[in-house]
């Protein structure tokens, strides 16, 4: 059989048994149907084989078994497969519902969008009609106010004037659409940022709820409502957990307690316990980020007065981007309180499901149970293993992770939703696991033990036990989703996996496009292609002729002169030297004088020299 023909006989089965139950006053839906077809079928006690094709009686038994489990409303693990159904339908993380929720309002704000930008006003009662589109649109978009109240009408016509007169209708209508719906957008943010800042200078704005006060309120209120069922699962969970171990160690309280559904019971507030904690989760986060966004809305209002201070002219350039600022936080504030009415629905559409543990178990049947049965907390349990630790040389073959040689120990995958991978396969309960006592890495998967005995026994035979698991939750197929094992039954079922799948996860559509480039690849074209025989001819010929040519260069004598040259050198240094020193010495001044030159009265002449030069060391 194809896959499209068992997804074709699946489908018909699933809507007999949806005919089947409403013919019985039953309303279920197809999605709940194909879960508890796919857990019939794992089911191994109904003997169906998921690998060979249903006879016709087959079929019929599958239909009747399904019908009587969907019936029958005393059971806690139809109880838990709806709440499990219903969880998987309706929740989302918060960037998919706040997604969600503005993909919406842009729905719903397209049509006056489309009417304003497509608009092409001649006359000025053309031009007022358009204006007021966009008063309109400004309101829609914020959110602030009802659009029939006259006096909210007034005030955001107001706001919208002082940035943008109807005198500029005429620019605004020559822009391109993108550029309208743009300006629009614009225009909103700053008409909201402008009525949050009338409001708290009480000019204006008693329309607008003062949602920071009111998630200051309802967060911690929301909070607490999650917080008490939280401790109403914790304790549900302890107690049956308390019975069933007593059933295990006295064969007399077995007897007694065989007729509850106390492992259907223990499943059931496990997983209720679960999704709350993820609902916790997020309401947490709402109020730390609530609890920053008032510090910024605070922070922001203060520095746009400053800004102001009854100034009669401001910059645009810098009051504008405050009101834009404004006008982001409070649309935060307004994703707050979405969120927060989503925790607080599903909190409130949870419950139901686990009516069922107060009918089957009324607090003074389960008082009389509990007579003389010790009852541990999770907490508890974790304490009384903290002491214990598994020996690393008692196994040769086994990774062991701990906190202090294990980094990002916090954050590692635990299997089976962090309970003991021993306790579910051998005893069917759901304890805790301790990873203090040491964590088993086995095939790239992680596993917890509530004991360093269980530790030790998981450990002689991992996949053994792993399939006691994967059998346990074929026989409860609640716990394919509370023990995350789905990856687990994908070969097993997977013509019904398929369509649970399929029912489950809604399927989402969208418009998409996509662009690819003309030439992917580099091109392969070969330029020095030729078809032309003649043009292969006359390159062959020019080629042959090359051969015969000859290239030769001379130099004359007046050419050798003009070729380009260049030489190095040292270039000069700077050096100095030192010579004989200039000396002086002061020495006499000779002085010496003659008689008698020009002579005398007689012939002869007598020359007289006289030497009057003083002696050296007398100077």
């Amino acid at each position: 059989m194809s896959c499209d023909q068992a997804e074709s006989v699946i489908k018909k089965i699933i809507r007999e048994i949806g005919q089947e139950c409403a013919a019985q006053g039953q309303a279920v839906s197809e999605t709940l149907v194909a879960f508890v077809v796919k857990a019939v079928v794992l089911d191994p006690r109904n003997d169906f084989s998921v690998d060979q094709i249903l006879t016709k009686k087959e079929v019929q038994n599958l239909i009747q078994l399904c019908v009587t489990r969907l019936l029958d409303t005393t059971n806690p693990s139809l109880s838990t497969i709806k709440m499990q159904v219903y969880f998987d339908m309706n929740y989302a993380n918060r960037a998919e519902l706040l997604s969600e929720q503005h993909r919406v309002l842009e729905g719903r704000l397209a049509p006056v969008v489309r009417d304003i930008t497509d608009s092409r006003p001649r006359v000025q009662e053309e031009v007022e009609n358009v204006y007021r589109k966009v008063v309109s649109y400004v309101l829609l978009r914020s959110g602030l106010g009802s659009p029939t109240d006259i006096e909210v009408v007034r005030e955001v016509t107001a706001a919208l004037q002082s940035v943008f007169p109807q005198t500029e209708m005429i620019t605004f209508i020559s822009l391109s659409k993108k550029n309208k719906e743009q300006q629009l957008k614009n225009l909103a943010m700053l008409v909201t940022g402008i009525r949050l800042y009338n409001k708290e200078r009480r000019k204006g704005g008693s329309s607008i709820d003062d949602l920071p006060a009111i998630l200051n309120e309802a967060i911690p209120s929301a909070t607490r409502a999650v917080d008490e069922s939280l401790n109403t699962c914790h304790k549900l969970a302890h107690q049956y957990t308390a019975l069933l171990e007593s059933m295990q160690e006295d064969q007399h309280r077995y007897t007694q307690l065989s007729s509850f559904k106390l492992k259907e019971a223990l499943f059931n507030v496990r997983q209720y316990e679960a999704f709350l904690c993820i609902l916790l989760s997020d309401a947490i986060t709402s109020a730390q980020e609530v609890e920053k966004m008032n510090v910024q809305f605070v922070v922001t209002m203060e520095q746009l007065k400053n800004t102001v201070q009854n100034k009669v002219s401001i910059d645009t350039k810098e009051v504008f981007p405050l009101f834009v600022a404004l006008s982001n936080l409070w649309t935060s504030f307004q994703d707050q309180i979405l969120l927060l009415n989503f925790l607080t629905d599903m909190t409130n559409n949870l419950q139901q499901f686990s009516e069922i543990q107060s009918q089957l178990f009324p607090e003074e049947v389960l008082t009389s149970l509990l007579e003389g049965v010790t009852v541990k907390s999770d907490e508890e349990r974790i304490r009384e293993t903290m002491g214990t630790r598994v020996n690393v040389s008692d196994f040769k073959n086994q990774e062991w992770l701990f906190p202090e040689t294990t980094d990002n120990f916090d954050q590692l995958l635990i299997q089976y939703h962090g309970f003991c991978a021993h306790a579910i396969g051998v005893r069917g309960l759901t304890l805790p696991g301790n990873p203090a006592i040491g964590i088993l890495k086995h095939k790239e998967r992680c596993y917890v033990f509530s004991s360093k005995e269980a530790a030790y026994i998981f450990a002689q035979d991992p996949d053994k036990f792993i399939q006691l698991n994967i059998e346990k939750a074929k026989e409860h197929a609640e716990l394919i989703q509370l023990l995350e094992l789905r990856h687990q039954f994908e070969y097993l079922a997977p013509y019904a996996q398929a369509n649970a799948d399929k029912c489950l996860k809604p399927t989402t559509k969208c418009d998409s496009s996509t662009q690819t480039d003309t030439h992917i690849l580099p091109p392969t074209i070969v330029t020095s292609y030729e078809w032309n025989e003649w043009e292969l001819r006359r390159k062959a010929i020019k080629l042959a002729n090359l051969r015969r040519k000859l290239t030769r260069a001379m130099q004359t004598d007046l050419s050798h002169m003009r070729r380009e040259n260049s030489t190095q050198v040292y270039l000069p240094k700077d050096v100095s030297t030192q010579t004989k020193r200039d000396n002086s010495s002061n020495v006499p001044r000779p002085q010496i004088f003659l008689e008698g030159l020009q002579g005398g009265s007689s012939p002869t002449t007598h020359m007289v020299k006289v030497d009057l030069t003083r002696a050296v060391d007398e100077t």
